[in-house]
């Protein structure tokens, strides 16, 4: 999902709409309740999904636009690409935002098969509600291009309205039924990536008005309805039970507009921040005839987990370059180990901003987008932000994941050792806001 927030799910406190189908995940599979993204914004968190990989190492971060003239590097191997070395068929339908021009297409990154918008669905010409941008105010999006559905390499349609939007969830959902019925026979690695509830939101007639929140909520149900169907056509093709299903988002919610964002549950801050809320992010994983059923793992673990996960599983061939996630198969069957010894960096960009090990977190100085403070806006339009300097702060995660209590006075070997990992980062990645070149970084892909 795209900036679906930690306390958006019924598990995590959700209220006034239903996800039975996301409900029947956590019965019958795994609910991670200490699961990251790899960075807290759209193209970061999946590049560092489909490598494995801190996304700042391979050059990306943010959240590319459309007139950005980079993406995912040809040399960087993906989730689909391992896969398809093993015989898998590869597909994805949805929102990829690695690179829109021809050579980043995931065509060129492993995928057989492409349905869906090459970025943001909020990147083009209209404004949040759904109306053409003519003053010069917003400038940069006026001179955005329309929207594009592309199939494989082609651009097939514009999507220009708010109402077009509302298909894109049941397009990409029937797609990936298409593509279960057709692989049934055969491996295969389907990716869905859906678009929303990025905003803007917008949701088809069949579920406009069905929740008790408005319009998030109803798009919720459509989004469970989505999972609904897709597990419903691995059940009727007799696979569901040696199929592992993964539900997950890119990271936390976009606060600041309102009634039309997510919910972090009480984490701190949203989208676009290194505190929990921003890159804590609600997953559940199902494989009936690997995952116990109705587990709870809260271990700590990631997106860039999936990839070396997926290569144990297959016996596939990993990279020959360095990558940071972990193969965190021993926790998919239960067992009460942590096979993450090391610690978990928070990137913003190539700034590092915090530091995980255990229960503890870091936070180094650094300036931070802030949700707090302000009043955010709501039905589709965005509220202003507020902007902190933090100092070196320590928090324990295990009684404090609303990060409201620094402890560093209290606790300084412990803040000592985590500056310790820190300049290990350092070394490693780079820290811009102390001018430190990393030794193992890679570059991203250009044209």
């Amino acid at each position: 999902m795209d900036d679906l927030g930690y306390g958006d799910i019924e598990n995590f406190g959700a209220i006034n709409y239903n996800t039975p189908n996301i409900n029947k995940m956590v019965k019958g599979g795994m609910l991670f309740t200490n699961f990251y993204s790899a960075q807290a914004v759209c193209s970061a968190s999946r590049a560092g999904l489909l490598t494995g990989t801190y996304p700042n190492r391979i050059g990306i971060s943010g959240a590319l636009m459309p007139y950005s003239e980079h993406g995912l590097n040809e040399n960087e191997k993906t989730i689909a690409e391992i896969l398809k070395e093993k015989g898998y068929s590869t597909g994805i339908f949805g929102k990829w935002h690695l690179g829109h021009q021809e050579k980043f297409l995931p065509i060129n990154h492993g995928f057989d098969t492409y349905l869906g918008i090459p970025y943001s669905n909020d990147m083009w010409p209209v404004d949040f509600k759904g109306e053409q941008i003519s003053d010069t105010s917003n400038w940069r999006k006026k001179s955005y291009p329309q929207l594009p559905l592309i199939e494989d390499q082609k651009i097939v349609r514009e999507i220009k309205t708010l109402d077009d939007q509302a298909e894109l969830t049941t397009i990409f959902t029937e797609k990936s039924v298409d593509f279960i019925n057709e692989n049934k026979d055969n491996p295969f690695f389907l990716y869905v990536p859906h678009p929303m509830p990025h905003v803007p939101i917008a949701v088809s007639e069949k579920f406009l008005g069905k929740s008790e929140q408005g319009l998030y909520g109803d798009l919720m149900m459509e989004i469970d309805w989505s999972v609904g169907k897709i597990i419903s056509a691995l059940e009727k093709n007799k696979i569901i039970d040696n199929t592992l299903i993964i539900f997950t988002s890119d990271n936390g919610p976009w606060l600041n507009f309102g009634n039309h964002a997510g919910s972090t549950g009480g984490l701190r801050e949203g989208k676009g921040t290194s505190f929990e809320g921003g890159q804590r992010v609600p997953t559940v994983m199902m494989w009936p005839d690997i995952i116990p059923a109705g587990k709870i793992a809260n271990q700590l673990s990631s997106s860039i987990d999936i990839l070396p996960t997926i290569s144990h599983i297959v016996d596939g061939n990993l990279p020959e370059h360095k990558i940071d996630g972990v193969n965190i198969m021993e926790i998919l069957k239960g067992e009460k180990v942590n096979p993450r010894k090391e610690f978990y960096y928070y990137y913003g960009n190539n700034n590092l901003e915090a530091v995980r090990k255990d229960n503890w977190k870091l936070i180094l100085p650094h300036t931070s987008r802030s949700y707090k403070g302000v009043l955010p806006n709501n039905d589709g339009f965005p509220g202003n932000y507020n902007s902190i300097i933090t100092g070196l702060e320590l928090y324990n995660l295990r009684r404090d994941p609303g990060e409201e209590y620094d402890v560093i006075k209290k606790y300084p070997k412990i803040a000592k050792e985590l500056e310790e990992l820190a300049e290990k980062a350092r070394s490693d990645m780079g820290d811009n806001l102390t001018g430190r070149k990393g030794i193992n970084n890679r570059n991203h892909g250009k044209l």
